[in-house]
């Protein structure tokens, strides 16, 4: 079964106030950016690129949330954040089709250069991986890899067509995906974003981000004419491999997987556990701001004191936010039967810890109108 909803969640009053000083911040430093171009001294205008950021960012957030036949449970929250445009799509589906009701699927796509192919990618990939007959109850990890590349390569070749017809050559889209069988958990990753498994507290995988300056991945781009610099490819792109991205994928005679920017995922399988509680997949905007340690302890914390995982999601990305990203952000967050659970003890520290930061924000405002009363110029005191 699987239920919906979208719109925004409120996020708790802490971290609004954390997050409104942010923005002020980070508001004050792109204000003063010029529009329509510089005017040079012969009475010419220079063009100026427009800011790929908002003046202030854009907080409402998507959300959705859903459950499996096998006691799976997820969670989805995006927002748009600085970002001027909103890159990233998501997949969720809990459960697959007829004989395979107990596989799940989940993916986020990061987009760059537009949200076109990220959106294509969105909607076609999951379709390709299955067509190729490799994924079925039998549950063989080699053929599920085999799929997985496959589904990729397949992908990449129609959405060239697509991007030539119209025009989005430039485009491209990282995925971080994760397949979820009864005895299996695969994990297919293209690109920057990343997902992170956790067993018993502590993170037991987490897949590996494909960056330019990674030495195999330099090698490739080198072997394929490119260059690396400031840690992008022909400093320009900062991820290596991606769906799309077709201005990096012309060098002649050599095949998709050995261009600059490869669209081969890095497949990977761990055999499911009793232990397992939680897995994450997110794009950059999340991982940038905070490590894989950093992000199962907060999660792990969080869910001892709420039941809902939309809200655990929401506070992730508030976290963020108020560290600093300035992307969009999108996190998937599912759970497995062993994830902890609800804590009285959990639940009272936070209540008193609450209550604590009300005290002080309400004695630091009392003492500031006090201040305020005292040194005005028509106080009594002198």
């Amino acid at each position: 079964m699987r239920t919906a909803r979208k719109g925004s969640v409120e996020m708790p009053a802490f971290f609004r106030q954390l997050v409104k000083e942010t923005e002020k911040r980070v508001s004050s430093f792109f204000k003063g950016g010029g529009h329509g171009g510089a005017e040079h001294t012969d009475g010419e205008r220079e063009e100026v690129i427009p800011s790929p950021y908002l003046d202030r960012p854009i907080l409402d957030k998507l959300t959705e949330e859903g459950c499996s036949c096998w006691g799976l449970t997820y969670a989805l929250c995006s927002m748009q954040g600085w970002r001027a445009n909103m890159e990233d799509y998501h997949n969720c589906v809990p459960q697959l089709g007829t004989g395979l009701a107990d596989w799940s699927f989940f993916a986020v796509f990061d987009g760059h250069a537009g949200n076109q192919v990220a959106q294509y990618v969105s909607q076609h990939l999951l379709d390709q991986v299955l067509a190729t007959g490799g994924i079925g109850p039998e549950d063989h990890p080699d053929r599920v890899r085999g799929s997985f590349t496959d589904g990729f390569l397949h992908t990449d070749k129609h959405l060239l067509t697509a991007a030539r017809r119209e025009g989005w050559e430039r485009g491209g889209t990282t995925v971080t995906s994760t397949l979820i069988s009864p005895r299996y958990i695969y994990f297919a990753n293209c690109g920057d974003s990343r997902a992170m498994l956790c067993q018993a507290g502590q993170v037991c995988f987490s897949t590996e981000d494909h960056k330019p300056y990674s030495p195999l991945e330099r090698e490739r781009i080198e072997s394929a004419g490119g260059s690396v610099s400031l840690q992008r490819i022909n400093g320009s792109l900062a991820v290596s491999r991606a769906l799309g991205d077709f201005n990096y994928k012309g060098t002649v005679n050599r095949p998709p997987t050995q261009q600059m920017v490869s669209p081969e995922p890095e497949v990977c399988v761990v055999e499911r556990s009793p232990g397992d509680e939680f897995l994450v997949l997110a794009c950059d905007g999340v991982w940038d701001m905070v490590s894989n340690e950093e992000l199962c302890a907060f999660i792990q914390s969080r869910l001892r004191v709420c039941t809902d995982l939309r809200d655990v999601c929401s506070q992730v990305i508030d976290l963020c936010l108020y560290k600093g990203s300035l992307d969009n952000i999108s996190i998937i967050l599912v759970c497995f039967p062993g994830a902890p659970q609800l804590s009285a003890e959990a639940i009272h520290q936070e209540a008193e810890l609450e209550d604590l930061l009300e005290s002080k924000v309400a004695g630091a405002v009392m003492w500031r109108l006090l201040s305020a009363y005292l040194y005005s110029p028509t106080s009594v005191y002198p």
